[in-house]
């Protein structure tokens, strides 16, 4: 009944299967890829017709993950998979960004692929596994796609590669890194560093490639026996076309592109490209023999040409910089009154206002993931308003953009965070792109640096990112430092660089062209690090380091550790203790399962309240302590007080004061505040508490100086 084909191939230590012809076989390409007991199902759908009416390739990339794979059920009320979750939307940025490049220049029928992991074995993450499912599935499908590409993950663990590290080895790496290429050129890499210098990123970039190769080879060997016929695709011969709109515009498109001001740059190419169709297209005559999409089309090409003509050529980019200066810097700090730390990073037309709050353990925000639930205590959320380009557009959640441009950032800073167990606050950082032109996701990279520093954050170092473009045309190229969103869109590269004066934190790379060689990547990371180290300098005249203190208006947090046995007894009944000790302090506490307690407010009274109350109900008092304590009892023999926590003890009549009491009312009545020294315990196991040892205006202990004036008048006597 089924027409199965499977390749099967030992690939980083384990066993990587990739099958067809059983499961969703309507499909036009369907891959069931197995690595290690990890599965994931991978599916293409093409549209039969192309989509009218649109000048750009319709490719949607879905990547699901069931919470059945790893056998459990989805947590909320309607226990079944709802929203993406936020590693979903970045793995189907992953997948996508490799992959989108390589379908022929003019496809335009509506391009699904849908990834869903079946199974997972909580040691190998889907996320490679599903690059190449797709990939195959691609490849096998008979859509005009140039591929195959593989993909492969990349650890650093005692100075060696890792190739597809398990989830375990990946918990003492320093480095996270995710490659994708074709047989002859990286192009993509995404990855997260503890600040590792130039040479052993682009190690790794090239470990991964070379890695991936039997992947790729196994596709094809997997494609010559179960792929499709191939879709052709008609394109028709532009050349008159092309050269028209050449002799019309080349003239104004490159006065147009010297213009260094953004929206007046847009203007006049705005002006020209309203030239360019009221010449094809002239009101009231009819058309010649040419659609609007495809006039559109060849002024897009001519505009990049010329902008590449331009930087080749000459040297000059579109504003007016040589290839490796970086557009003016202001940094600013404390620009607003009320919140934890703000700053303002403006890099030419691009401006970020980052806003970082500090919180408490209420705030963590729980991740539910096919490996189990946890918590995670920093977040860093960026937010892209269409105002920031001068447009209008649609305000709501946060888009697959917006996700992946904020994952990027935190993983830039990340890693030059405190230990939670030495700054125990979760972190929210809030990046409002208020302008944009070029590189918004390193803005926020310097300017959450800055607004962490600004609250009071002990970051190791200070942390920046650039963006780096490439032209390359032949044996030509040039690398271009800070690129502008123009450069962007019409280069061949967009290679983002984050890191401290020390090493790399982060890289980001997007190749839409497959000619990168090592060299060139060698020419773009030395030059990010000269950018980056420029960028570093700017930003140290606003903060150079983290404030000495807290902002007056965040939480101050301490934290303590009570034995794993008392936590019961602190939380009390139904949490009836704990929630006395918040109503009564106005302090927030947290207490974890391994018995650390995290006790903050605002103010410093509160939470030397809630701790000293939590330290009396887990802990016993010192012998030869001094406690605060207040006069709950009047006897004849003497006073009890209450010292520690619910705990009272005896100050007898004899250790009330210095002097001989008559009347243990001459000294302390009900309600009176005293400083007590806690003796121990008597035979009876009755607690023993002293007042006259105990200077009751300043806490001193002046037992000694009691001792001193009795051998003095003792002396005195026997001298008499």
């Amino acid at each position: 009944m089924f027409d199965v084909q499977r390749e099967v191939l030992e690939w980083g230590g384990r066993r990587l299967v990739l099958e067809t012809g059983k499961v969703a076989r309507q499909a036009d390409g369907a891959v069931l890829a197995t690595y290690g007991d990890t599965v994931v199902l991978a599916t293409v759908v093409a549209a039969k017709a192309p989509k009218p009416g649109i000048d750009f390739m319709p490719l949607t990339v879905n990547y699901q993950e069931k919470a059945f794979a790893a056998g459990r059920i989805p947590g909320g009320f309607f226990k079944r998979e709802g929203r993406p979750s936020e590693k979903e939307v970045l793995v189907s940025r992953l997948i996508d960004r490799p992959i989108r490049p390589l379908f022929i220049d003019g496809w335009r029928c509506d391009t699904q692929v849908i990834v869903t992991v079946l199974s997972h074995d909580l040691e190998n993450d889907p996320d490679i596994v599903s690059m190449v499912a797709a990939s195959a599935a691609l490849t096998i499908s008979g859509v005009p796609f140039m591929g195959p590409i593989g993909g492969a993950r990349v650890a650093y663990v005692d100075g060696q590669y890792v190739l597809n590290p398990t989830l375990d080895q990946m918990k003492n790496t320093s480095l996270d890194l995710v490659v994708a290429g074709t047989q002859d050129a990286v192009l993509m890499v995404e990855s997260e560093a503890r600040e590792l210098s130039e040479d052993v990123m682009l190690g790794a970039v090239m470990f991964g490639h070379k890695g991936l190769q039997p992947v790729i080879e196994a596709i094809i060997r997997l494609a010559e026996m179960a792929s499709k016929e191939p879709r052709e695709i008609a394109k028709p011969d532009h050349s008159a076309l092309e050269k028209a709109v050449l002799e019309l515009a080349e003239a104004d498109l490159r006065a147009a592109y010297k213009i260094t001001s953004k929206q007046e740059r847009y203007d006049a190419v705005d002006a020209v490209k309203a030239k360019i169709n009221g010449h094809f297209f002239p009101e009231g005559q009819e058309a010649g023999g040419f659609t609007k999409e495809e006039v559109g089309a060849v002024f897009k090409d001519l505009q990049a040409k010329i902008v590449r003509w331009n930087i080749l050529d000459d040297g000059a980019r579109i504003d007016g910089r040589d290839v490796k200066t970086v557009r003016p810097i202001v940094s600013e700090v404390g620009i607003l009154p009320r919140t934890h730390g703000s700053a303002l990073f403006t890099r030419g037309e691009t401006q970020a206002m980052v806003v970082a709050t500090l919180g408490t353990g209420d705030d963590e925000q729980f991740i539910d993931e096919l490996e189990g639930t946890r918590k995670e205590t920093f977040l860093l959320h960026y937010n892209f308003p269409p105002y920031s380009v001068g447009e209008t557009g649609r305000m709501g959640s946060p888009g697959r953009r917006e996700v992946g441009h904020g994952k990027l950032a935190w993983r830039a800073v990340h890693p030059l965070l405190p230990q939670h167990h030495e700054f125990p606050y979760t972190i929210r950082l809030v990046s409002e792109i208020t302008e944009s032109n070029g590189s918004s996701s390193m803005a926020t990279v310097c300017g959450s640096s800055l607004a962490l520093m600004d609250a009071g954050v002990p970051l190791r170092r200070p942390v920046a990112g650039i963006a780096m473009g490439l032209i390359l045309e032949g044996e030509r190229f040039a690398v271009l430092s800070d690129i502008l969103g123009d450069e962007d869109h019409l280069g061949d590269m967009d290679f983002k660089v984050a890191g401290t004066d020390t090493g790399i934190t982060s890289l980001q790379m997007d190749i839409k062209i497959t000619g990168i060689t090592e060299e060139i990547m060698r020419v773009a990371l030395a030059q990010a690090r000269d950018g980056r180290l420029h960028i570093l300098s700017e930003m140290g005249k606003a903060l150079t380091g983290a404030r000495a203190e807290l902002g007056q208006y965040a939480p101050r947090i301490e934290v303590i550790q009570i034995p794993v046995d008392k936590i019961r007894e602190v939380i009390g009944s139904g949490g009836k203790v704990i929630r006395e000790i918040v109503e009564k302090t106005g302090a927030k506490i947290d207490i974890s399962d391994d018995g650390m307690v995290k006790v903050a407010s605002a103010n410093h009274e509160s939470i030397a309240a809630a701790l000293n109350w939590i330290k009396s109900i887990a802990s016993e008092p010192e012998p030869g302590h001094i406690y605060d304590g207040t006069v709950v009892k009047v006897m004849e023999f003497g006073a009890f007080v209450n010292f520690f926590g619910p705990k009272d003890g005896l100050v007898h009549i004899s250790e009330l004061a210095p002097r001989r009491v008559a009347k243990v009312t001459d000294v302390v009545k009900e309600g009176d505040k005293v400083k007590v020294k806690f003796l121990g315990m008597d035979d009876r196991g009755k607690t023993r508490l002293s007042m006259k040892v105990v200077d009751q205006a300043t806490g001193e202990d002046i037992t000694e100086k009691l001792r001193a004036e009795r051998d003095a008048e003792r002396a005195q006597k026997q001298t008499a």
